[in-house]
């Protein structure tokens, strides 16, 4: 949620960020007229509220003649506090919605543009493989290996379900567990969360109103099923002050996590490139109200997953995100593109970003600084890995002519030793 002085001293900039990200700028218009008219309306019922408050402790001790009067006057006061105090709630109500609606303003860095087109490439790592052979994709090669199944998982599951099998279950398992322990080796604390959440965890991490058509929802229990860690790892300190010397705090969570994929129908629809329910290892940072601070904590995050990629021995690309791609609460977005043969191009595979006090605001995470005052905490997250998104590109990367796939060393010992997963079908 923005800063509502923000929007009061300067609403042209959060009109500019509606328009940099794709939202509607009369939103914003009304969102300034609403906070206008509540400020007018609460300063005449607080000052109705103490002359009534006032009169109500002066009534018992008036003279019979002053009483009458004081009487009609409390009635007065009474019945225009009947008319204006609904009116000052519903339209607190109405503008509460709008700023959890609202666009956070992107960094001025951040590239101007409508598309994953108009994103920026920062730098490359590896380079993508040429093969001697005709490469399988990783499908292909999951069935001759026996380690990806969908036939029975489509019939008891529906689209864009799948089985890992055998090494492959081990496979995925090696690399999360990777992730998780290059993560703990970093000063990460590790939480095991909860993944069925109420909607003020969604609400506080800004899931929510905006993008419920993307969440699993349980109606009977009102609950949702998260899509990512990042959900019960903010809200971890939730109605929370902590103290400036405990910043930041750096977790980290291996969680199942489930998306609808509303709107998605027909992309990406071959493999396990988009599914409904996967792993993921998510990293959290939660720091002090510092721009810089917060950059330097957006690379650490970066090079995290960037690391983790690299033991995987696996190319891929890092680019600034343009804002029309970035999210409601962005500040600053980078995204991580692996290498995928079968696609003949970089795809998606990790997502770092920078809210400031967006997410903080919403969940009331505060911090007392070193001179006593209390503020709001910046927050930051991203994919440290997922899956099995990731093994497209482990599969595709590191298969061999005859159908093997060599298994990269970092992961070998997640593996049992083992240094190559070999065809089971002849």
């Amino acid at each position: 949620m923005i800063d509502p002085e923000l929007l009061r001293k300067d609403p042209e900039r959060i009109r500019e960020a509606a328009r940099l990200k794709g939202f509607d700028p009369e939103t914003v218009d009304l969102a300034v007229t609403l906070d206008r008219r509540r400020r007018e309306l609460l300063a005449v019922v607080e000052r109705l509220r103490a002359e009534r408050n006032a009169l109500s402790k002066r009534i018992g001790s008036l003279p019979p003649e002053e009483r009458h009067a004081a009487l009609t006057r409390a009635t007065v006061l009474k019945e225009r506090l009947a008319q204006l105090e609904p009116e000052l709630r519903d339209v607190q109500n109405r503008l509460q919605h709008l700023l959890l609606c609202l666009p956070n303003p992107p960094a001025p860095s951040s590239p101007v543009g409508s598309s994953d087109e108009d994103n920026v490439e920062v730098r490359r790592w590896g380079q993508p493989p040429s093969f001697p052979f005709p490469p399988r994709d990783h499908m292909e090669l999951g069935q001759l290996l026996g380690i990806i199944e969908t036939e029975r998982a489509v019939k008891m599951a529906g689209s864009r379900a799948y089985f890992l099998k055998n090494e492959g279950a081990l496979l995925e398992w090696a690399v999360l567990r990777f992730a998780v322990d290059l993560l703990l080796r970093r000063g990460y604390t590790l939480l095991a969360p909860p993944v069925l959440v109420r909607d003020e965890a969604m609400t506080a991490t800004g899931y929510f109103p905006l993008g419920r058509e993307e969440v699993y929802r349980l109606e009977r229990d009102e609950l949702n099923l998260v899509g990512t860690a990042e959900v019960p790892l903010v809200a971890y300190h939730m109605d929370e002050t902590l103290e400036e010397n405990e910043l930041p705090r750096r977790y980290c969570a291996l969680s199942p996590c489930f998306r609808r994929e509303v709107g998605s129908a027909g992309r990406d629809v071959h493999g396990l490139y988009r599914v409904h329910q996967f792993f993921k290892v998510e990293q959290v940072i939660i720091c002090e109200a510092d721009p810089d601070a917060s950059r330097r904590y957006h690379e650490e995050l970066l090079k995290n997953a960037e690391d983790i990629l690299q033991a995987l021995e696996l190319p891929y690309r890092v680019v600034q995100v343009c804002t029309g791609e970035m999210g409601q609460g962005q500040v600053l977005k980078h995204d991580i593109e692996t290498w995928m043969p079968s696609r003949g191009r970089y795809g998606e595979t990790h997502s770092c970003s920078s809210f400031h006090d967006f997410q903080a605001r919403r969940a009331r995470i505060r911090y007392r600084d070193r001179n006593g005052r209390v503020r709001y905490a910046y927050t930051l997250n991203n994919t440290a890995v997922a899956s099995p998104r990731i093994l497209i590109p482990l599969l595709e990367i590191h298969q061999r002519e005859d159908g093997s796939v060599r298994i990269p060393e970092a992961l070998r010992p997640y593996m049992g030793g083992l240094e190559a997963l070999a065809p089971r079908i002849a």
